[in-house]
């Protein structure tokens, strides 16, 4: 039986479709950018089956439902452009996708959430990603849920953003709200085993999972581990987040590639760390921190393709 990744070229998903193949497993990945597949998915040849569908598209799901025992679902977008919209990617694309799983009778599901999602919280994103996450539990499929905090990793839309902006911005850099905000770096190769041993592991049925690096940092921590493993240095100053909202309205409306949303600026008040992290306690897995040689794909960024990212959007492999 095949096990159906949906977002497969995503950050998470080509890096569980990684190990999945490795383990010998029959793997079939939902895909809308098909040229973005082939990039990070082509190597994998006949082991992987690309699926090119939308899932707003119920029909289509219906058919990649086909021979499926398991579903990993790891679509989600974490800024809006157009009609790419919380409640309809997030929210929506979950309940279709759930939907399509339980039609077809497949019967184990693995849902990518996000630490801190709740339905009622006042933060777009987060809600849309909490309401999702009750539709999965309500749901007669056997699920799990794993939440990670910000993940890195060579293809992150987020870490690498930070080393981004620093190739942009010589001798100052701004401490974004003092640098307060509150993360617990992730390594998506801990995601990835985590979410791959929870579908091997019927006792994560029915669970929420947390999974965290190995310590809590601020945001200027990160920032200055960030700018570290460039080798270089900035001045930081500390910039409240009000004053950097006009710059943001304006970079999220003309850039395809935009950095950061006015919403995920919102995020920043919200701590992103757990007390209690899944990956230690429920997997036996000892996170790989956020720090040296595992973060050392930053040093790759250049002026460069930091400004095609912005202007054009390009895939990051």
């Amino acid at each position: 039986m095949t096990i159906l990744v949906t977002g497969g070229a995503g950050f998470v998903g080509n890096n569980v479709i990684d190990l999945l193949v490795r383990q010998g497993h029959s793997v079939r990945a939902q895909v809308r950018n098909l040229d973005k597949a082939r990039l990070r998915l082509g190597r994998y040849g006949s082991q992987v089956e690309l699926a090119p569908a939308d899932i707003a598209d119920r029909d289509a799901l219906k058919r990649l439902m086909r021979d499926v025992s398991a579903v990993v679902h790891t679509v989600a977008i974490s800024m809006e452009k157009g009609s790419q919209t919380y409640d309809e990617v997030n929210f929506q694309g979950t309940i279709n996708v759930v939907d399509a799983a339980e039609a077809a009778g497949v019967t184990r599901f693995i849902n990518v959430s996000q630490n801190g999602a709740d339905s009622k919280l006042p933060y777009r994103f987060l809600a849309s990603k909490g309401k999702a996450q009750e539709y999965v539990a309500s749901s007669g499929l056997r699920w799990t849920a794993v939440r990670p905090s910000a993940i890195f990793g060579p293809q992150d839309e987020f870490f690498n953003t930070f080393a981004r902006l620093v190739r942009l911005t010589p001798v100052i850099f701004p401490l974004i709200g003092g640098g307060k905000a509150e993360f617990q770096p992730v390594s998506v190769l801990d995601v990835a085993h985590g979410i791959v041993m929870c579908l091997e592991d019927d006792s994560t049925i029915g669970q929420e999972l947390i999974f965290g690096g190995p310590e809590p940092l601020t945001l200027a921590e990160i920032e200055r581990r960030v700018i570290a493993a460039l080798g270089t240095s900035r001045l930081l100053v500390p910039v409240p987040v009000a004053l950097l909202r006009p710059a943001v309205l304006v970079m999220q409306s003309v850039l395809p590639g935009s950095p950061v949303s006015t919403g995920l600026l919102d995020l920043l008040a919200v701590p992103n760390t757990t007390p209690h992290n899944d990956l230690v306690t429920t997997l036996h897995r000892q996170p790989i921190p956020f720090a040296g040689e595992h973060i050392a794909y930053l040093r790759e960024t250049s002026a460069g393709q930091a400004l095609r990212k912005f202007l054009t959007n390009a895939t990051v492999n």
